[in-house]
């Protein structure tokens, strides 16, 4: 028997794109105290009572475009590295997939682990840049679960892999089918978060916007989410020969005005308005295509760059099972036993 299990966490996905499915998957998603922080009776009454009703119908719709005849790409992908990560560590590791919404399920990925006896578990949740709406949620969830076991093995986290170098070289290898002097302008596009969420990893008292976020990584702001996104960026940028005039950051799929910026759908309109015909952008959160990658930036900022006198959005595609995705997973947990 293995001695040793990794534990892969993504996000999630609905079972289906059907109304009832999605809207399992938002009820579940969306009451998560990490997820929206704010009082939770207030995040009932508007979770249940206001987001969910309305936004389960259109939020089916677009995942009805996501989908493909073998099911949610996060989902193929997923099992995809699984079993190829498998067949790299061998018979000493037994690699687990669970989700933190939805399937498959935490609580029974977890309960058959504790079954196992396992002399050490590998938690690595798929996020590059620590959020706790994403790695911090994941991580809890699943120490509450082994938190119950009655003997509890040695247990190590990967809580970010933003900067590891094969991590970059994934991203840039992705990237080579592109020619970047064929782009007017270059994006680097992140998942949004309320500013309050980054505000609350400093214990200074001092807003995010006080901790020079946006040109280096200290001490301080080394797990605050928008200060990773421009690290990564940096990183890739400097890998890419890229002077700063040719990208800017932003972040997408925000909820309302107080989330981060700039917004990536508004910088799509903005280059178009100057007459930009082709953007080139680049989804370094994500290390598997989803439905903020291939529905948002592939045929959402497609159709608003093309209304705003714009030709093409190519998205630069995430990781999914990519070979040196596979062996750079495998590198990360030899290197954490």
């Amino acid at each position: 028997m293995a001695k040793t299990c990794l534990l892969l966490i993504n996000l999630g996905t609905p079972d289906s794109p059907s109304v009832k499915d999605v809207r399992k998957y938002l009820f579940e998603f969306l009451n998560d105290p990490r997820v929206i922080d704010i009082n939770p009776i207030g995040r009932f009454f508007l979770v249940n009572f206001i987001i969910v009703p309305f936004r389960a119908p259109k939020s089916a719709k677009i995942y009805k475009e996501l989908w493909t005849k073998d099911g949610s790409p996060i989902m193929i992908y997923g099992e995809s590295v699984k079993e190829k990560l498998q067949k790299e560590l061998g018979n000493d590791f037994e690699v687990e997939l669970a989700m933190r919404y939805k399937n498959p399920n935490l609580h029974e990925v977890c309960a058959r682990m504790e079954k196992r006896g396992y002399e050490k578990i590998i938690i690595l949740p798929l996020f590059p840049q620590y959020a706790s709406a994403s790695t911090g949620s994941a991580i809890e969830k699943v120490m509450k679960l082994i938190s119950k076991w009655w003997v509890i093995p040695e247990i190590k986290i990967i809580s970010q892999f933003y900067d590891n170098e094969n991590y970059l070289n994934c991203v840039i290898e992705q990237s080579k089918k592109y020619n970047l002097n064929d782009y007017d302008h270059i994006l680097f596009s992140y998942h949004g978060l309320p500013e309050r969420q980054v505000d609350k990893v400093y214990s200074d008292g001092k807003p995010c916007k006080d901790h020079k976020c946006e040109d280096e990584i200290n001490e301080d702001n080394k797990y605050c989410y928008k200060a990773t996104c421009f690290a990564t960026t940096r990183s890739l940028a400097e890998k890419l020969n890229l002077p700063k005039e040719r990208y800017t950051v932003c972040f997408q799929s925000r909820l309302d005005k107080d989330w981060l910026e700039p917004f990536s759908d508004k910088v799509v309109e903005e280059w178009a308005k100057k007459g930009a015909k082709k953007l080139l952008v680049f989804s370094p959160a994500f290390v598997a295509d989803c439905l903020e990658t291939t529905v948002e930036i592939g045929i959402e900022y497609q159709k608003i760059f093309k209304d705003n006198g714009g030709e093409k959005v190519q998205l630069v595609e995430s990781l999914n099972d990519h070979p040196m995705w596979i062996e750079t997973l495998k590198k990360m947990v030899l290197k954490n036993l």
